[in-house]
């Protein structure tokens, strides 16, 4: 993995950019001390993975899901339970 320290990172960053994305990471260097790694992220394509409603049927609500612990919030708060 090459290593470029920050004004060069800088004049170059598009085409660093574009050769990380494919996957050739590098690192960025502050007087010759590593800082950032940069990699490409490995994120998955756009409606590859449907996140709302991940857990549907894996998880139960109760019926008094509102009102759960409704006396001591009230009693904490100042509220007459």
């Amino acid at each position: 993995m090459r290593t470029f320290n920050i004004h060069e990172a800088k004049t170059h960053l598009s085409s660093l950019i574009e050769r990380a994305a494919k996957g050739e990471g590098f690192i960025i260097a502050k007087a010759g001390k590593p800082l950032v790694k940069v990699t490409a992220l490995e994120a998955p394509a756009p409606g590859e993975v449907r996140r709302t409603g991940f857990l549907a049927g894996e998880i139960r609500v109760p019926a008094d899901f509102d009102s759960m612990g409704r006396d001591e919030i009230e009693a904490l708060f100042g509220g007459e339970a």
